[in-house]
Formats: structure tokens, sequence, C-alpha cells
């Protein structure tokens, strides 16, 4: 066992933590669109010498406001995920696994209102609507519809990966808007509990299952991976959109196609390449088989 995860102890922490959305992003909330609200090592943003330092600040922020509105959308579909495990496993008798799946939907729901409420204040701060990938009901139509292995092995990454992103690159970035950096905070600490949660739902669906069964599963899961990576390109796209239409387009085709060439990058590091070589993701798919975990490893340089 490389864990010591269990249902009790996950409840008792989360309890512990809880907050509310309005002493996070209050209603007179306000974003400081003088610095940046990304960390560089997420936004990829100051390398790109196409770029006036004005437009790589709007950059930054539209790729802050793409950041919290596409984990909206990822729990739009963790969401009904969680319920109908637990819908599931009703039928036992452990009513702390029960409580504390329940609990962790409900983080999720408030997840959902908190980045809504955060567009709210980006909207009357910024200039330019800016498009994001969906609509989430069709991302989590095709999500749900693979298996719930699959399903249950991508949640666990991404869950894992905002922990990293927090700690490595947010926590300690001192440049960065207050505001924006205390949502991630409060976002971090109940996902620290999540991320523990879907390595043990990971582990009661992977129970039993063959070699072969954990091969499909990977299949699925790699379904996903690549339906998020075509989303990535769109997103690009949309961000270039975005920034054009406050500065203007460039002034040659070249250095349009190479920034959205490195944003595309960018985006695929965020959301895929950062999750799939976290150490925590990597052990529990390695714990039911090295063979898968190597599978993985094959496809997490594209995203680097």
């Amino acid at each position: 066992m490389f864990h010591d995860f269990n249902y009790p102890a996950v409840l008792a922490a989360s309890t512990r933590a809880a907050w509310q959305i309005d002493d996070v992003i209050g209603p007179d909330a306000k974003l400081d669109f003088s610095r940046p609200f990304m960390p560089e090592n997420l936004a990829r943003t100051s390398g790109l010498a196409m770029l006036r330092p004005d437009e790589r600040l709007t950059l930054n922020h539209i790729r802050a406001h793409e950041y919290l509105t596409l984990f909206g959308l990822v729990e739009e579909f963790i969401l009904p995920f969680v319920l109908d495990h637990v819908r599931d496993g009703l039928p036992g008798d452990d009513k702390v696994e029960t409580q504390a799946l329940l609990n962790f939907a409900s983080e999720e729901a408030k997840h959902i209102q908190l980045f809504k409420r955060f567009q709210q204040v980006f909207k009357e701060g910024f200039a330019q609507k800016c498009e994001v990938i969906g609509p989430p009901e069709a991302v989590a139509e095709f999500v749900l519809g693979q298996d719930p292995l699959s399903v249950a092995l991508f949640i666990l990454m991404i869950e894992w990966m905002t922990q990293s992103h927090y700690v490595d690159s947010v926590k300690d970035d001192n440049g960065l808007d207050p505001l924006f950096t205390e949502l991630l905070r409060n976002h971090w600490i109940e996902e620290a509990q999540h991320a523990k949660l879907d390595t043990l739902v990971v582990e009661a669906l992977a129970r039993g299952k063959s070699e072969a069964e954990l091969h499909a599963a990977v299949d699925g899961f790699l379904t996903i991976v690549g339906f998020f990576d075509t989303g990535c390109r769109q997103q690009a796209k949309f961000n270039l959109d975005a920034l054009e239409a406050i500065h203007g387009p460039k002034a040659s085709e070249a250095d349009r196609l190479e920034l959205l060439a490195r944003q595309h990058q960018a985006l695929r590091w965020t959301y895929l390449g950062s999750g799939l070589a976290h150490r925590e993701f990597r052990s529990t798919l390695g714990a039911l088989s090295l063979s898968q975990l190597a599978r993985i490893d094959e496809l997490a340089t594209k995203f680097q």
C-alpha cells in the first residue's frame, strides 16, 4: 500500500477546512488587473517576444479566466460521477464512506458556484468577452460515456494536478493578484481531500479487474485525454481571438501562428502534462498495473 488514505480521516479533515463562498470572494470583490493572475509556469507568456508587456499581461488575464472557467466545466461532470458512485454503494453499510463522498459532491457544487462568482467579477473589470470551450453539458456527456474507471482515473489526475499547480506555482508567488491567489488557495484546501477520495474510488473500481480490463480502462482514459487535447487547441484559438480583439491582430501571420502553437502547448501542459507527470497519480496507476503506467509515460512527453 503506497498511501494511508481512509474515509473517516478525509471526512474529518474536510469538515475542519470548510469555507463559504462569501468569505473568499464577496459581493464587492475586485480583481487587480494591473497584476498577473496566473503563475508563469502555467501561463507561459513571458517568453512571447512577439507580444508587448501589456499584451502579455492581457493574455495572462485571459488565461486566468480560461483556467477557472474550465475547472468549473470539469466539476460539472465530477459532480454527477461522484453521486452515481455513491448511489451504486448505498446497499453497503459503510455510512462514513457515503457521508465523505456526499460531502465531496457538495464541495464540488460549491466550487462551481465559486468559479461563476469569479466570472462575474472578471467580466466587470475586463474589456472583452472571453470564449471558453463547451458547453459543459456536452463535455459531461462525452466524458461520462466512458468506462467508470476511465473517468475516475481522469478525475484523479485532475485533482492531483490542482495540488501541484497551487503548491508549486501559486503559493509563494507574491506578484500575483491576491484575490485570484486566495481563490486558488481555498480551492486547493478542499481538492487536497478530494484527491484522496478519488484514490479510494479508483481502487474500488479497479478491484478484481484483469490486465485486459485495466488496459481497456486506460484506453478510455486516453480517449478523454485526447478529447481535452483537442479542446486545448480550440481554447488557444479562443484566447488569441480575445487578445486580438483588445490589442489588434499580429503584424505577421508567422507571429500569429507561433503564438498560437506556443499557447496550445502551454494549455496542454496546464491541463494534461502536469497531471500525467504527477507522482501521486502515477503511484496509483502503477499500483494497478506497471504496463498501463508505461503507456502513460509514452504520452506524457507530448504535453511538456
